[in-house]
């Protein structure tokens, strides 16, 4: 598509406000333009966050507000305040591509909805209920080629899928994965509360996110092996939420169908960073989560981690800021499938 790309966004929390920021701070500002945003909260907090934001910082640009809409950068976006799909008349903004940022939808009956309602494209930040629920699930610079342009619905998979899914690619490429196991350590999400209360049906989700250290359930073994059908029935997950805002780390134990060494392993990883440019980085720095918040890759590993313990039994650390990261590669995804139509 020669002219900008016309987007909106529906819902305007952690992942709308970073995608909206992650735009400003990206090479592909020019070419998207964000006309939309539907959020039920109220206007005047909806500019509050957009400038004042506790883990990112205060936002480099103006934000403003002029009657009913958001205005950034001098950039004017019209603002809704409905709560379902079909409230909102998406077919009279023009827009290309809706980015459903809310986490609400993960049927193919629910974001039909959206289309119904009058999008032409759905791209959704976070893994459908299956892969048969959209017509593609994407980790970008793994398989983004395969976008036609003719999807209808686009799933960008989960943060913990795009930072892990490249390193298990290169190690099966180069040494053959007979089985992994990944432990995600998770930074607190919006689903916990911050004092023991009413808040989820997995009772330790009703605890304080910020007292304790929780394991969670995660889908992150079926993602993987979406992305990567050779390794179906060899992967298997478990998450653990940790008590910081953001900021998260996947440690892979992985049986190696090879035995190898940790030279040859940071050497492998080191050297993938060239095939993933922007997207995996490398470092073997004495590292805390904090060093990467506002980082733009997928994943960096941590080489000062690696180990080895023969008969092909390999362990890895993997950093990924799960906000803004995962943001850009919504952008990524964006730019890729509308290159198509």
């Amino acid at each position: 598509m020669s002219r900008p790309l016309r987007l909106a966004i529906n819902g305007y929390g952690r992942i709308g406000r970073c995608v909206l920021r992650a735009l400003h701070e990206s090479p592909l500002r020019d070419a998207f333009g964000i006309v939309a945003i539907n959020e039920p909260a109220d206007l005047a907090t909806m500019a509050y966050l957009s400038q004042f934001d506790s883990t990112h910082g205060v936002f480099p640009g103006k934000v403003e507000q002029a009657g009913s809409d958001l205005v950034v950068n001098g950039q004017a976006i019209k603002v809704s305040h409905a709560r379902k799909p079909e409230e909102v008349d998406w077919k009279s903004l023009g827009i290309d591509m809706l980015l459903e940022c809310s986490g609400r939808y993960g049927s193919r009956e629910q974001l039909q909805r959206f289309l119904d309602a009058g999008c032409p494209r759905v791209l959704v930040s976070q893994p459908a209920n299956s892969a048969h629920d959209v017509d593609y699930t994407v980790v970008y610079g793994i398989n983004h080629a395969g976008l036609t342009g003719r999807e209808a619905l686009v799933s960008n998979a989960s943060c913990t899928t795009n930072a892990i899914v490249p390193v298990l690619a290169e190690l099966d490429a180069a040494f053959g994965v007979d089985h992994a196991f990944l432990t995600t350590l998770h930074s607190v999400m919006n689903d916990q509360p911050m004092i023991d209360g009413y808040h989820h049906s997995d009772l330790r989700r009703t605890r304080s996110a910020m007292q304790s250290i929780i394991p969670v359930a995660t889908g992150l073994a079926q993602g993987v092996e979406r992305l990567l059908p050779q390794l179906a029935g060899k992967v298997q997950a478990k998450a653990i939420r940790v008590p910081i805002l953001n900021v998260s780390a996947i440690d892979l134990m992985v049986k190696l169908k090879n035995d190898v060494t940790v030279p040859e392993l940071n050497a492998l990883l080191m050297e993938s960073t060239n095939r993933y440019a922007g997207l995996l980085a490398y470092s073997n720095h004495p590292h805390a989560s904090v060093d990467f918040n506002h980082n733009p890759h997928s994943a960096i590993v941590d080489g000062s981690q690696t180990r080895t313990n023969g008969d092909g039994f390999a362990n890895l650390f993997v950093w990924f800021d799960n906000e803004w990261g995962f943001a850009n590669r919504m952008l990524d995804v964006a730019k890729a499938w509308s290159d198509r139509f």
